[in-house]
């Protein structure tokens, strides 16, 4: 499962720098070429995609790292801190972009109108639609972070040059408004989902406990042992994309050592194997008098 996930996402980042570098040099192009303020700040955005998946190439090439002795529990954590690299990254450009926006609206407009922004915008738009089709596949299938934020790039892209193009459509009557107005929206749309992801990357890096949903299955499973009387001590902490957990259960003091750690070892068992979400189980085993 783990080499198939890396292995995909290696495919998908790949797949990501050839269509954006292709993307960026026909929006560079006849974005400067006409001085469209939506194309320009679309070639951004290309660019930008193109920094994300070298960084997801490279996040997911130190994450599939097996454990170690410097790194016990692997190096799952590296997704998040290139999520992180992808989101400042992001943040910076959508400010650069917002400006020379803003810049805009107070100088004469000297756009030029041509046919070829159209099309642009129609082979960005399918590109990225199919690009984004493919990476959501893999980021439901093997809950990837790094997939997750380049899906969520191309399907921002898609929306994002659907808007590059009705403001293209406007320029064909004069009205050159709309192409400034374009350009400013996407920067902020950039910024929204830079910190979406910033925050994401952020409560993994910070050990953030698991989630309610995961923590419900794992007590309905510790429930479904009529030998456990009590759990106590219930922690969790990321290991990558996954949860290493650990708790304490009372059983009763009449039963052997054995038998009481036999419980525990089957719960263990039990829960990594129905439970996708976690990584590790460790329990501890108290008596209790009954």
């Amino acid at each position: 499962m783990n080499k198939e996930r890396f292995k995909s996402t290696k495919i998908a980042s790949i797949l990501g720098i050839i269509g954006n570098l292709f993307l960026l040099i026909i929006k560079a192009i006849i974005g400067f070429i006409t001085n469209s303020q939506a194309m320009i700040a679309d070639s951004f955005n290309s660019f930008l995609d193109i920094f994300s998946s070298i960084m997801t190439y490279i996040g997911n090439k130190i994450a599939s790292k097996p454990k170690d002795n410097c790194h016990n529990f692997g190096h799952g954590k590296a997704e998040y801190i290139f999520s992180m690299l992808i989101s400042i990254t992001m943040i910076y450009l959508s400010f650069k972009v917002l400006i020379s926006g803003i810049t805009s609206l107070f100088s004469k407009p000297s756009y030029q109108f041509s046919i070829w922004l159209i099309v642009v915008c129609i082979i960005t738009i399918i590109t990225k639609l199919l690009l984004y089709i493919y990476t959501k596949k893999l980021s439901n299938k093997y809950n990837n972070l790094l997939i997750e934020a380049n899906s969520k790039d191309h399907r921002n892209d898609c929306l994002l040059t659907l808007l590059t193009l009705i403001s293209v459509l406007f320029s064909m009557y004069g009205i050159y408004i709309i192409d400034i107005i374009v350009g400013i929206v996407i920067s902020i749309w950039i910024f929204v989902t830079a910190i979406r992801i910033f925050m994401k990357s952020y409560d993994v890096l910070m050990d953030k406990s698991i989630d309610e949903g995961t923590k419900k299955k794992v007590y309905d499973l510790i429930n479904s042992y009529p030998e456990i009387k009590k759990i106590v001590h219930f922690n969790s902490t990321p290991v990558g994309y996954r949860y290493q957990i650990s708790f304490t259960i009372f059983v009763d003091g009449n039963l052997s050592t054995f038998e009481s750690h036999a419980i525990a070892d089957k719960l263990e068992d039990e829960i990594e194997e129905k439970i996708p979400e976690i990584y590790l189980t460790i329990i501890h085993v108290n008596p209790i008098s009954l």
